[in-house]
Protein backbone atom coordinates (compact mmCIF):
# COMPACT_ATOMS: atom_id res chain seq x y z
CA UNK A 1 0.00 0.00 0.00
CA UNK A 2 1.29 3.45 -0.95
CA UNK A 3 0.65 6.25 1.56
CA UNK A 4 0.44 9.71 0.02
CA UNK A 5 -0.26 11.25 3.42
CA UNK A 6 2.40 10.56 6.02
CA UNK A 7 2.99 11.37 9.66
CA UNK A 8 5.99 12.31 11.76
CA UNK A 9 6.38 13.76 15.24
CA UNK A 10 8.72 14.94 17.96
CA UNK A 11 8.63 12.86 21.14
CA UNK A 12 9.76 14.36 24.44
CA UNK A 13 8.76 15.56 27.88
CA UNK A 14 8.26 18.47 28.02
CA UNK A 15 7.78 19.06 24.30
CA UNK A 16 5.22 21.87 23.99
CA UNK A 17 7.84 24.50 23.10
CA UNK A 18 9.75 22.39 20.57
CA UNK A 19 10.66 24.20 17.34
CA UNK A 20 10.93 20.96 15.37
CA UNK A 21 7.38 21.33 13.94
CA UNK A 22 8.45 24.69 12.52
CA UNK A 23 11.40 23.11 10.73
CA UNK A 24 9.73 19.98 9.43
CA UNK A 25 6.48 21.71 8.56
CA UNK A 26 8.49 24.12 6.41
CA UNK A 27 10.28 21.19 4.78
CA UNK A 28 7.02 19.41 3.93
CA UNK A 29 5.57 22.57 2.41
CA UNK A 30 8.68 23.31 0.38
CA UNK A 31 8.70 19.76 -0.97
CA UNK A 32 5.04 19.87 -1.90
CA UNK A 33 4.06 17.20 0.63
CA UNK A 34 0.71 18.78 1.37
CA UNK A 35 -0.81 15.79 3.15
CA UNK A 36 2.13 15.25 5.49
CA UNK A 37 1.90 16.25 9.15
CA UNK A 38 4.37 16.73 11.98
CA UNK A 39 3.18 17.00 15.57
CA UNK A 40 4.37 17.19 19.16
CA UNK A 41 3.81 14.14 21.37
CA UNK A 42 4.42 14.29 25.11
CA UNK A 43 6.36 11.10 25.79
CA UNK A 44 8.88 9.86 28.35
CA UNK A 45 11.48 7.13 27.90
CA UNK A 46 9.54 4.23 29.46
CA UNK A 47 6.49 4.96 27.32
CA UNK A 48 8.38 5.21 24.03
CA UNK A 49 8.60 1.50 23.06
CA UNK A 50 4.86 0.87 23.31
CA UNK A 51 4.09 4.11 21.48
CA UNK A 52 6.43 3.25 18.61
CA UNK A 53 5.11 -0.30 18.37
CA UNK A 54 1.57 1.03 18.08
CA UNK A 55 2.25 3.32 15.13
CA UNK A 56 0.59 2.53 11.83
CA UNK A 57 2.39 2.24 8.50
CA UNK A 58 1.59 5.86 7.64
CA UNK A 59 4.25 6.95 10.14
CA UNK A 60 7.54 7.71 8.40
CA UNK A 61 9.73 8.81 11.29
CA UNK A 62 10.18 10.38 14.69
CA UNK A 63 12.38 13.03 16.20
CA UNK A 64 13.24 12.20 19.80
CA UNK A 65 14.33 14.61 22.48
CA UNK A 66 14.90 14.13 26.20
CA UNK A 67 14.19 11.98 28.07
CA UNK A 68 13.67 9.35 25.38
CA UNK A 69 16.92 9.29 23.40
CA UNK A 70 18.41 6.24 25.10
CA UNK A 71 15.09 4.38 24.89
CA UNK A 72 14.93 5.16 21.17
CA UNK A 73 18.38 3.65 20.66
CA UNK A 74 17.59 0.54 22.65
CA UNK A 75 14.24 -0.06 20.94
CA UNK A 76 15.46 0.28 17.37
CA UNK A 77 15.89 -2.69 15.05
CA UNK A 78 19.01 -1.14 13.51
CA UNK A 79 21.45 1.45 14.85
CA UNK A 80 23.92 3.63 12.95
CA UNK A 81 27.55 3.61 14.13
CA UNK A 82 27.41 7.20 15.31
CA UNK A 83 24.23 6.65 17.33
CA UNK A 84 25.94 3.66 18.93
CA UNK A 85 28.96 5.85 19.69
CA UNK A 86 26.82 8.56 21.30
CA UNK A 87 24.76 5.99 23.20
CA UNK A 88 21.53 7.76 22.25
CA UNK A 89 19.34 8.44 19.23
CA UNK A 90 17.40 11.56 18.31
CA UNK A 91 15.95 10.04 15.14
CA UNK A 92 13.85 6.97 14.40
CA UNK A 93 12.98 6.27 10.78
CA UNK A 94 10.83 3.46 9.42
CA UNK A 95 12.54 0.94 7.17
CA UNK A 96 11.20 -2.23 5.56
CA UNK A 97 13.09 -4.21 8.20
CA UNK A 98 11.93 -2.10 11.16
CA UNK A 99 13.04 1.12 12.84
CA UNK A 100 16.47 2.63 12.21
CA UNK A 101 18.01 4.81 14.94
CA UNK A 102 20.47 7.59 14.19
CA UNK A 103 21.82 10.61 16.03
CA UNK A 104 21.74 13.65 13.76
CA UNK A 105 22.68 15.71 16.82
CA UNK A 106 26.23 14.90 15.71
CA UNK A 107 25.58 16.81 12.47
CA UNK A 108 24.13 19.60 14.56
CA UNK A 109 27.38 19.97 16.49
CA UNK A 110 29.76 19.61 13.57
CA UNK A 111 27.91 21.84 11.12
CA UNK A 112 27.15 24.52 13.70
CA UNK A 113 30.86 24.70 14.49
CA UNK A 114 32.01 24.42 10.89
CA UNK A 115 29.52 26.76 9.22
CA UNK A 116 28.36 29.20 11.91
CA UNK A 117 31.64 29.41 13.85
CA UNK A 118 33.96 28.81 10.91
CA UNK A 119 35.81 26.08 12.76
CA UNK A 120 38.55 24.24 10.90
CA UNK A 121 40.46 21.92 13.25
CA UNK A 122 44.20 21.94 13.50
CA UNK A 123 46.22 18.79 14.06
CA UNK A 124 46.79 19.48 17.75
CA UNK A 125 43.49 21.12 18.64
CA UNK A 126 42.03 20.42 22.05
CA UNK A 127 38.40 20.94 23.01
CA UNK A 128 36.49 21.82 26.17
CA UNK A 129 32.94 20.78 26.99
CA UNK A 130 31.19 22.40 29.93
CA UNK A 131 28.53 20.14 31.43
CA UNK A 132 27.64 16.47 31.22
CA UNK A 133 24.10 16.37 29.81
CA UNK A 134 22.90 14.56 26.72
CA UNK A 135 24.34 17.20 24.39
CA UNK A 136 27.84 16.50 25.70
CA UNK A 137 27.86 12.92 24.40
CA UNK A 138 26.84 14.04 20.91
CA UNK A 139 29.45 16.81 21.13
CA UNK A 140 32.35 14.48 21.82
CA UNK A 141 31.39 12.25 18.88
CA UNK A 142 31.01 15.30 16.66
CA UNK A 143 34.34 16.74 17.73
CA UNK A 144 36.03 13.42 17.05
CA UNK A 145 34.55 13.36 13.54
CA UNK A 146 36.03 16.82 12.93
CA UNK A 147 39.48 15.56 13.82
CA UNK A 148 39.78 16.73 17.42
CA UNK A 149 41.65 14.14 19.49
CA UNK A 150 41.56 15.46 23.07
CA UNK A 151 38.72 16.88 25.13
CA UNK A 152 38.41 18.14 28.69
CA UNK A 153 35.03 17.73 30.34
CA UNK A 154 34.34 20.27 33.08
CA UNK A 155 31.44 19.66 35.47
CA UNK A 156 30.43 20.19 39.05
CA UNK A 157 30.11 16.45 39.74
CA UNK A 158 32.64 14.28 37.85
CA UNK A 159 30.58 11.21 38.76
CA UNK A 160 28.09 12.34 36.13
CA UNK A 161 30.69 12.11 33.38
CA UNK A 162 30.47 8.36 32.81
CA UNK A 163 28.21 8.36 29.76
CA UNK A 164 30.09 11.20 28.06
CA UNK A 165 33.48 9.60 28.75
CA UNK A 166 32.24 6.32 27.33
CA UNK A 167 30.99 8.10 24.22
CA UNK A 168 34.37 9.81 23.84
CA UNK A 169 36.17 6.47 24.13
CA UNK A 170 33.91 4.84 21.54
CA UNK A 171 34.68 7.76 19.21
CA UNK A 172 38.45 7.44 19.77
CA UNK A 173 38.73 10.67 21.75
CA UNK A 174 41.04 11.10 24.74
CA UNK A 175 38.88 12.58 27.51
CA UNK A 176 39.92 14.18 30.80
CA UNK A 177 37.34 14.97 33.47
CA UNK A 178 37.80 18.11 35.58
CA UNK A 179 35.85 19.21 38.64
CA UNK A 180 34.42 22.69 38.10
CA UNK A 181 35.51 24.02 41.48
CA UNK A 182 39.12 22.90 40.92
CA UNK A 183 39.53 24.12 37.34
CA UNK A 184 41.92 26.89 36.33
CA UNK A 185 39.80 28.38 33.54
CA UNK A 186 42.60 30.58 32.26
CA UNK A 187 44.89 27.60 31.78
CA UNK A 188 42.00 25.61 30.32
CA UNK A 189 41.30 28.27 27.70
CA UNK A 190 44.96 28.69 26.80
CA UNK A 191 45.19 25.05 25.78
CA UNK A 192 41.92 24.82 23.86
CA UNK A 193 40.80 25.72 20.35
CA UNK A 194 37.08 24.98 20.63
CA UNK A 195 34.49 25.18 23.40
CA UNK A 196 31.04 23.60 23.66
CA UNK A 197 28.99 25.05 26.49
CA UNK A 198 25.95 23.12 27.70
CA UNK A 199 25.44 24.75 31.11
CA UNK A 200 23.22 27.74 32.06
CA UNK A 201 24.51 31.30 31.53
CA UNK A 202 24.89 32.07 35.23
CA UNK A 203 27.27 29.14 35.69
CA UNK A 204 29.81 30.50 33.19
CA UNK A 205 29.43 34.18 34.11
CA UNK A 206 32.39 34.20 36.59
CA UNK A 207 34.68 32.80 33.90
CA UNK A 208 33.68 34.81 30.83
CA UNK A 209 36.99 36.61 30.39
CA UNK A 210 38.91 33.33 30.24
CA UNK A 211 36.43 31.29 28.18
CA UNK A 212 35.97 34.02 25.57
CA UNK A 213 39.65 33.61 24.65
CA UNK A 214 38.85 30.27 22.98
CA UNK A 215 38.62 31.03 19.29
CA UNK A 216 35.53 28.95 18.39
CA UNK A 217 32.56 28.57 20.73
CA UNK A 218 29.31 26.64 20.49
CA UNK A 219 26.93 27.91 23.17
CA UNK A 220 23.91 25.61 23.06
CA UNK A 221 21.90 28.09 25.15
CA UNK A 222 19.92 30.47 22.94
CA UNK A 223 17.08 31.71 25.13
CA UNK A 224 17.20 34.40 26.33
CA UNK A 225 19.58 35.80 23.74
CA UNK A 226 22.27 36.98 23.74
CA UNK A 227 23.90 35.08 26.56
CA UNK A 228 26.71 36.65 28.53
CA UNK A 229 29.11 34.17 26.93
CA UNK A 230 27.97 35.14 23.45
CA UNK A 231 28.52 38.81 24.24
CA UNK A 232 31.98 38.11 25.64
CA UNK A 233 32.98 36.11 22.56
CA UNK A 234 31.69 38.86 20.27
CA UNK A 235 33.58 41.53 22.21
CA UNK A 236 36.83 39.63 21.65
CA UNK A 237 36.09 39.05 17.96
CA UNK A 238 35.67 35.32 18.39
CA UNK A 239 33.57 32.94 16.32
CA UNK A 240 30.26 31.75 17.74
CA UNK A 241 27.73 29.03 16.98
CA UNK A 242 24.53 28.56 18.96
CA UNK A 243 21.94 26.01 19.94
CA UNK A 244 19.68 27.34 17.18
CA UNK A 245 22.41 26.59 14.64
CA UNK A 246 22.70 23.11 16.11
CA UNK A 247 18.91 22.60 16.01
CA UNK A 248 18.79 23.67 12.38
CA UNK A 249 21.62 21.51 11.14
CA UNK A 250 20.48 18.38 12.96
CA UNK A 251 17.05 18.79 11.34
CA UNK A 252 18.40 18.60 7.80
CA UNK A 253 19.40 14.96 8.13
CA UNK A 254 16.12 14.11 9.83
CA UNK A 255 14.18 15.72 7.00
CA UNK A 256 16.04 13.63 4.45
CA UNK A 257 15.37 10.48 6.44
CA UNK A 258 11.65 11.25 6.69
CA UNK A 259 11.02 12.38 3.10
CA UNK A 260 13.71 10.63 1.07
CA UNK A 261 14.47 13.97 -0.61
CA UNK A 262 17.21 16.58 -0.16
CA UNK A 263 16.35 18.91 2.70
CA UNK A 264 15.08 22.35 1.58
CA UNK A 265 17.66 24.07 3.73
CA UNK A 266 16.91 27.69 2.93
CA UNK A 267 13.19 27.27 3.56
CA UNK A 268 13.81 25.48 6.85
CA UNK A 269 16.29 28.15 7.93
CA UNK A 270 13.91 30.97 7.02
CA UNK A 271 11.06 29.38 8.96
CA UNK A 272 13.23 28.99 12.04
CA UNK A 273 14.45 32.58 11.82
CA UNK A 274 10.87 33.84 11.55
CA UNK A 275 9.74 31.72 14.51
CA UNK A 276 12.57 33.07 16.67
CA UNK A 277 12.24 36.72 15.75
CA UNK A 278 15.31 36.78 13.52
CA UNK A 279 17.66 36.89 16.50
CA UNK A 280 20.37 34.95 14.63
CA UNK A 281 21.46 34.79 11.00
CA UNK A 282 21.70 30.96 10.95
CA UNK A 283 24.09 30.47 8.01
CA UNK A 284 23.68 27.26 6.03
CA UNK A 285 26.82 27.29 3.89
Amino acid sequence: MVFTDRKAAILGKPVEHSLSPVLHGAAFRALGLDGWTYERVEMDGPGLPAFVDGLGPEWTGLSVTMPGKRAALEHADEVTPRAAAVGAANTLVRRETGWLADCTDVDGVTEALRIAAGYSPGADDGAVILGAGGTAAAAVVGLASLGVRTVRLVMRDPARATETVEAAQRAGLDAEVLRWADTDFGKLAAGSAVLVNTVPPDAVRPHLAELARIRCVLDVIYHPWPTALAEAVADRGGRLATGLDMLLHQAFGQSEYFTGQPAPRAEMRDALREATGGILSLPIS
